[in-house]
């Protein structure tokens, strides 16, 4: 089935930069909104419910995924993280293009339900800016750094099945580039001929 609407689904390796990106692609966009996922785990910081996530507990996750409530979800970091089916198709349905933000497990199942999803991999300049980058945040344990790179390296060998692979050295222009691609799927043939029927049957282009 298609939707007038698109959906972008963003991943990354922790600390690649994502979730700045996104922030900052979302206020230059307002056509663009974000998709507030589920997950098992505790806020951290100033993170609010309904906001960063919508946090529930481990018993409460597993029950909605008994209940098939959830477009994707996976394990990540011994936290569950989920993405509610019913919200997303209600949305793109009515027209809105929705960003999600997710592990690439998740963005691969999400492309085998959906296949007009546009899914966008997110990678560090180099693999010693990631472990700086982490490092900077107060991922200062060495053993939790550890963990988080190798976990990184097994999430890069998937960027190959991503349509589109942003690189963030310099952030500027790693947002160009993210914008850049949500303007082009928009602008896609049968994306303009779905949404802008009245322009093309102006033109007579409607067989």
């Amino acid at each position: 089935m298609e939707y007038p609407g698109n959906l972008f689904v963003v991943a990354a390796p922790s600390g690649a930069g994502k979730s700045s990106l996104v922030k900052a692609l979302l206020e230059l966009d307002a056509k663009l909104s974000v998709s507030v996922s589920h997950t098992s785990r505790a806020p951290r910081g100033q993170e609010q419910h309904g906001r960063e996530y919508l946090f529930v507990t481990p018993e409460e996750f597993r029950a909605m995924v008994d209940r098939g409530e959830f477009f994707e979800w996976a394990q990540v970091h011994d936290n569950l993280y989920g993405t509610s089916r019913a919200a997303i198709e209600a949305r793109i349905s009515h027209g809105d293009d929705v960003v999600l933000e997710i592990d690439y497990q998740g963005a691969l199942q999400i492309k085998q339900l959906f296949p007009h999803a546009v899914l966008i991999f997110i990678l560090p300049p180099s693999w010693e800016e990631l472990k700086q980058r982490l490092v900077r945040r107060g991922d200062t344990e060495e053993a939790v750094i550890a963990k988080r790179m190798q976990t990184a390296r097994e999430e890069v060998a998937q960027a190959k099945h991503f349509d589109f692979v942003v690189i963030n050295a310099v952030f500027e222009t790693a947002l160009f580039d993210l914008k850049a691609i949500v303007q082009a799927q928009r602008l896609k043939y049968a994306t303009q001929r779905r949404n802008r029927s009245t322009v093309f049957r102006a033109l007579d282009l409607i067989e």
